[in-house]
């Protein structure tokens, strides 16, 4: 198989308003992540994947798009981005946009002209209907929304001011093609792909995901905008199977570089229930069950995947299924060593890597995200207390991994000189900040730099078979293998000791969060040990 880029990369997610503050106002930008460059470089990542900055009134956070080629103010300028693409470049690393192609903003040239002018050509860049039917919104509600002054609904599957995209016409495809050759042009390394599979949705027979045009979009897109050129695509599709996954990844269908899939992450939900409905404690043997069938079926050469646990639309994983308490480090480097050593190209959320954990939201008062907020009003409206609301958000609302980032001790976590930031930082930034772990040889910081590297430096990381181990529930072991070598790579997922029943005869330590030798002698897992070894 062709090896790309890719294989040996680790992405390093940033999102923008949160990570560094460069002019005081509150609000991350572009200066600021520039100003932070070094300190990525000492991580070690290949490439940053930068959430939104396109001109946007911020609805949802940059995701409703009104111009794409253009900068948001609150971000910079055009000046700026071309800048960054630079300065990246310079410490060898690359730039990922989010595309987001799915929907506009409602404020977006060609809404503005179609609500205007139902006879104009962009009318038809839109979805409209005289009637709704049951589809519903993402965000809650009905998903058409209906506009008084041409007495049709439009589609939106998300807010009602992100009005969906109409992939079946092609002069709208091509626009699109032309926009992401503009960025392709700027130097960009590639795109992530906001709900790509919901590009061929069909609303009248009810389909949002995986309708039936929607490959033949994404070949059309490659062949116009990608074909030649070694850039990474990663496509956000939250109902894919190892099967679809194939569909968009597989090197000969010119699609996707790889997919981001949620199956694992599901794992924080009761089964068909609202998403707020959600488990606090982590089902391992399910997990084990997921990821094995993931490493299993979507072989190298057949396509690839991503592995993450954190995004911004998630909570931060050490509070859902980690520790925040005595074992946060351990159960940090934990968590990191059991994930990045499978095959598939990891991704880093800001601030994972220094272990920050979710926020001790009081009130509403102090969310800003639209899926939270529209949730509260609703449960408020069905007689839920504000309490029970307020438990459920701590512990998933999407507002836990966009408070800012946690630099060093000084005022607001040293993210912003501002007397208010757009949200508030986390109190326990005196203790969990990047000046600290930085100056801790021991640190979190450390085991992601160490798995980062050896994602670079080792090749059996991307060729080696997965091979799944029995073990006690709670311990998660696998063993990696070509037909030279083979690692063992085995984590406690509890904190609880567990018995470790393997035998084994190692060669070398690979990395460990605790002394591998022990564990390998008294066959005894002290609560969130993990290893990685090369066995004979």
């Amino acid at each position: 198989m062709e090896k790309h880029w890719w294989h040996t990369a680790t992405i390093y997610q940033i999102y923008p308003k949160s990570f560094m503050d460069s002019n005081g106002d509150g609000v991350g930008d572009l200066q600021g992540i520039i100003s932070k460059l070094d300190y990525l470089e000492k991580l070690g990542i290949t490439a940053i994947w930068l959430s939104p900055v396109y001109q946007s009134p911020m609805d949802d956070n940059g995701y409703d798009i009104s111009d794409y080629e253009a900068i948001a103010d609150i971000f910079g300028d055009m000046s700026d981005m071309e800048e960054l693409i630079e300065q990246a470049h310079q410490r060898g690393i690359k730039i990922i946009m989010d595309l987001v192609v799915n929907h506009t903003s409602d404020e977006h040239a060609w809404f503005v002209e179609a609500k205007n002018n139902p006879h104009s050509e962009k009318r038809d860049f839109y979805i409209w209907r005289n009637e709704p039917n049951e589809l519903v919104s993402t965000f809650s509600g009905s998903a058409w929304e209906f506009d008084e002054q041409s007495q049709q609904y439009y589609l939106h599957l998300f807010s009602k001011k992100q009005p969906d995209l109409n992939w079946e016409n092609e002069v709208l495809r091509h626009k699109i093609y032309e926009m992401i050759n503009f960025w392709v042009d700027k130097g960009i390394g590639g795109f992530r792909m906001d709900v790509i599979d919901l590009l061929g949705k069909l609303p009248d027979q009810l389909i949002k995901e995986n309708g039936p045009k929607l490959h033949d979009y994404l070949k059309e897109m490659h062949q116009y905008t990608l074909a030649g050129k070694d850039l990474l695509t990663v496509g956000e599709t939250w109902g894919a199977t190892p099967e679809i996954a194939k569909r968009y990844s597989n090197p000969d269908e010119k699609e996707l570089s790889m997919v981001f899939q949620f199956e694992h992450i599901g794992l924080q939900h009761k089964e068909n229930r609202p998403k707020w409905e959600y488990i606090k404690e982590l089902d391992v043997p399910a997990l084990k069950m997921i990821f094995n069938k993931w490493q299993t079926e979507l072989k190298l050469g057949e396509g690839w995947n991503s592995l993450f646990w954190n995004n911004h639309d998630l909570p931060r994983v050490l509070s859902i299924w980690g520790n925040t308490g005595e074992y946060r480090e351990k159960s940090a480097k934990a968590l990191a060593i059991l994930l990045h050593l499978m095959r598939g190209t990891p991704y880093i959320y800001q601030g994972e890597e220094i272990g920050m954990t979710n926020y001790p939201f009081e009130s509403l008062s102090e969310l800003d995200d639209i899926e939270s907020l529209n949730y509260a009003k609703e449960a408020l409206d069905l007689g839920q207390s504000e309490a029970v609301i307020m438990d459920n958000i701590r512990m998933i609302g999407r507002d836990n991994a966009r408070t800012p980032m946690q630099w060093n001790t000084e005022k607001n976590a040293g993210f912003s000189t501002s007397d208010e930031t757009w949200l508030p930082v986390n109190p326990n930034f005196t203790l969990i900040n990047v000046e600290e772990a930085v100056s801790n040889p021991n640190s979190i910081f450390y085991t992601y730099q160490k798995l980062v590297n050896l994602r670079k430096e080792k090749s059996w990381l991307i060729d080696a078979d997965f091979e799944l181990l029995e073990t006690e529930d709670k311990v998660f072991a696998y063993r990696r293998y070509t037909d030279e070598e083979s690692y063992l790579v085995v984590v406690n997922l509890s904190d609880e000791e567990q018995s470790f029943s393997i035998d084994v005869d190692y060669i070398e330590i690979i990395i460990s969060n605790t002394d591998e030798a022990v564990i390998i002698n008294n066959h005894c897992l002290a609560p969130w040990d993990a290893f990685c070894v090369k066995i004979r």
